[in-house]
């Protein structure tokens, strides 16, 4: 007998949102989640509208995310929603959570987590009294060869990880011109953003890229962030020299004033054995690379590939596994999550895999730390010569 779908609700994701879109086609591609409440907007009549072209009762369409937990927790377990996906501009994932997890709901949030690493802590004390799943959605982790890359580290095929440069560069803020869509405007905003604009939009993607393929954790870093185009409050460009727990070094650069480049993320892994490397631009490759010794490519859908990999493959080889694809796996594994606690299983021991509650801590103290990094001098020094 199949599974019941799991009930989403939305916060966030109404007209002009792009993300939103993303979230709803991701959700809805393995059959396992059906989207039944929302509150897409905080004008009520945008929010009833989006309701209405997306088929759901506009009596579950909601003007506030408040009146979203607090009608929805009335109804019978049977037909409340099960979690909401956030999808709002940063400052309001906080709010949003700590309500729906003080609720009983489930919670699957975009990133960055929180404004700031006090508000992710506090998640995670009130996670861990509700006993509720929490997951973010560090999408470029859903990759198939990303997971491929990940256990080729574990299975010590490289070696000792000697170094990690981690890359993500984008053009799309490199004039002042551009600031004017709804996108980049919340995102230049400290008030909505938070402290950092470049470092908490993608610079964080790349900093968990980094620690899940190589099952390494950031221990200290030293940062330089740039305002590249004037007049910007906040960071739109930056360097991050890293130190790992295992003592290997690392650098990431990431850039959204980078002409030319949309979504260059790319990972490059260097053992006493092998390196690897990754570029979302191929999503499908992955590159072993010998001391000595030929390259090796390995390919989505051919030949031996772990069972994670396997998992979370959809199309033959030779059809792109992509980002909506990439998305898709932390809905669905989210989805698994929430099966399992329902049958009163310990779903965070499951290898249901989702970026969760730790990624979310990790992620912010990340963003605070650069940006307490960078606004120090004492870390550069004068070539004094002659």
């Amino acid at each position: 007998m199949s599974k019941a779908k799991i009930r989403m609700a939305m916060v966030g994701g109404g007209d002009g949102a792009f993300i939103g879109a993303i979230h709803r086609i991701a959700a809805r591609l393995d059959g396992m989640i059906e989207l039944v409440a929302g509150a897409f907007s905080s004008d009520a009549n945008k929010c009833k509208a989006t309701g209405e072209l997306l088929g759901l009762d506009s009596s579950r369409c909601y003007d506030s995310y408040q009146t979203l937990f607090t009608e929805e927790a009335k109804l019978p377990a049977d037909e409340r929603i099960d979690f909401v996906a956030i999808v709002t501009p940063n400052h309001l994932h906080f709010p949003v959570a700590k309500m729906a997890l003080e609720h009983g709901f489930h919670v699957l949030s975009d990133k960055p987590a929180t404004l700031t690493l006090a508000e992710a802590e506090q998640l995670q004390s009130i996670i861990a009294k509700q006993q509720v799943l929490y997951g973010l959605t560090h999408t470029y982790t859903g990759y198939p060869m990303v997971k491929e890359a990940k256990h080729r580290v574990k299975a010590g095929e490289l070696g000792i990880i000697r170094k990690v440069i981690v890359e993500y560069t984008q053009g799309w803020l490199a004039h002042s011109e551009d600031e004017g869509s709804k996108q980049a405007s919340w995102r230049l905003d400290t008030s909505k953003s938070g402290i950092s604009c470049c470092m908490g939009d993608i610079g964080v993607h790349a900093a968990n890229l980094a620690e899940y393929v190589s099952d390494l954790e950031i221990t200290e870093l030293c940062a330089d962030l740039n305002h590249v185009v004037e007049g910007r409050a906040l960071d739109d460009d930056g360097t991050v020299l890293l130190r790992f727990n295992n003592g290997c070094k690392g650098v990431l650069l990431a850039s959204q004033v980078a002409i030319g480049d949309e979504n260059n993320l790319r990972l490059r892994i260097y053992g006493d054995k092998a390196s690897l490397e990754w570029s979302q631009l191929e999503p499908n490759s992955l590159w072993l690379r010998g001391h000595n010794q030929a390259a090796t490519l390995l390919r989505a859908g051919v030949g031996e590939l772990h069972p994670d990999t396997q998992n979370a493959l959809r199309t033959p080889a030779g059809h792109p596994e992509g980002y909506l694809e990439a998305f898709a796996n932390i809905y669905r594994n989210f989805a698994a999550q929430i099966h399992a606690f329902k049958q009163g299983d310990n779903a965070t021991n499951f290898a249901f895999d989702v970026p969760g509650i730790k990624d979310a801590v990790r992620g912010m103290a990340f963003i605070e730390h650069v940006v307490a990094s960078s606004k120090q001098d004492t870390k550069w020094h004068k070539l004094q010569i002659g």
